[in-house]
């Protein structure tokens, strides 16, 4: 069973669990990880000497516009999944900053392998959110073409993904071109063998990738702590390229540290691990439930963190937007919120036998034996409808 995979237990109080700070009380290396923050959760606007960055209103404006707007979605997905709507949804609620400030720091030919929490990173690559939806709604396989915006299906498997963007990686730099991979995955999955082969492969060949671990400090039920004995940047060391860790919560850090990372890899130089350092404020999926294992004192913690909180009290702080600003993306967010569920709703129920069509690019005997089988069944009713 994978990490991920473990079972809900109830929540253990520990001295060394990890601080909503970012750092350990206690552990094996002593010294506190390093974080790298350009906006505290109070809105200050602080400066780093390796990773700063310089944007107009225009552009922070545009980002806190895209963490609203996300948000909006992953609300409006959750309360139709609780409708009887969806038949899952993965919330990113808390994840907002990590995923836009990463996706706007990539070029249109850069590409991303995503897991299935990227609803972030899929609206700042123009993918329509009502197309990932299809799948949670068992209309569809994915919804999308993935080279219209360079953006991969969704991922259930746990950690395959990495591979995915190594071995593409691999190709980037083989075709000569200067465009990056970067690939997404959660704390959980990064102790699945597949990440380790990824990070072997892309550090032995150079590969152009970037790894994003959102580590939102748990898999499922399962604590950062009881995974790994060091800060998950650290690992990169092992494998012989750089790590490193920043503030997930703070866009302007995401952004600033992805763009880093992503110029690194076309410049040659290899891969690089990015642990953002967030929280999953809601559960795992909407069939979880986090109340059986996470206390109420961590995540009110966290929430005085709140990525849209920092960046829009820091707009208003230095008069960079207005009240009328905020009362027309309201009303834009209601309305992303209106299609969304009108669309969902009016998704038309899947060919039956559509799932043949596609396993097989020329075909496969056995394939055609089971359709013939599964048109024979479906037939058997009389109205045509399978029971």
């Amino acid at each position: 069973m994978t990490v991920e995979g473990t079972a809900a237990r109830k929540p253990r109080r520990s001295s060394k669990r990890t601080s909503a700070s970012g750092t350990k009380a206690s552990g094996a290396q002593g010294a506190e990880p390093q974080l790298v923050q350009l906006l505290t959760p109070e809105g200050e606007r602080v400066q780093h000497p390796e990773y700063d960055i310089d944007l107009s209103a225009e552009e922070l404006r545009g980002l806190y516009r895209d963490m609203v707007l996300t948000r909006r979605f992953d609300a409006e997905a959750t309360s139709l999944q609780r409708q009887g709507e969806l038949g899952l949804w993965a919330s990113l609620l808390g994840q907002e900053a990590a995923q836009i400030g990463s996706g706007r720091a990539l070029r249109d030919d850069d590409y991303v392998f995503p897991t299935y929490r990227e609803h972030g990173v899929a609206w700042c690559r123009g993918v329509d959110p009502t197309n990932l939806l299809g799948m949670f709604r068992g209309v569809n396989h994915g919804g999308w073409d993935p080279t219209s915006n360079n953006f991969h299906l969704y991922t259930i498997v746990i950690g395959s993904q990495t591979l995915h963007a190594t071995g593409y990686a691999m190709g980037v730099a083989k075709d000569g071109s200067d465009s990056a991979v970067i690939a997404y995955f959660g704390d959980g999955a990064s102790s699945q063998g597949d990440v380790a082969e990824s990070f072997t492969f892309s550090a032995v060949y150079n590969a152009p990738v970037v790894f994003f671990c959102q580590n939102n400090q748990w898999a499922i039920s399962e604590p950062t702590e009881k995974q790994t004995r060091v800060p998950l940047y650290q690992r990169a060391q092992g494998f012989g390229f750089p790590g490193v860790r920043v503030d997930g919560n703070d866009v302007l850090a995401c952004l600033a540290v992805t763009r880093w990372a992503l110029e690194r890899a076309r410049r040659g130089e290899g891969p690089t691990l990015v642990e953002a350092f967030t929280y999953r404020m809601g559960a795992h999926t909407t069939s979880d439930d986090p109340t059986r294992y996470r206390l109420d004192d961590e995540r009110a913690a966290w929430e005085a963190k709140d990525p849209i909180l920092r960046l829009r009290t820091y707009l208003e702080k230095q008069g960079l937007a207005d009240a009328a600003y905020f009362e027309e993306l309201e009303a834009e967010s209601e309305t992303l919120g209106k299609r969304v569920r009108e669309a969902v709703r009016a998704m038309p129920d899947p060919d039956h036998m559509a799932m043949f069509d596609h396993t097989y690019a020329d075909g496969h005997a056995l394939v055609d034996e089971e359709r013939a089988q599964f048109a024979a069944y479906q037939a058997s009713f009389a109205d045509g409808e399978v029971k």
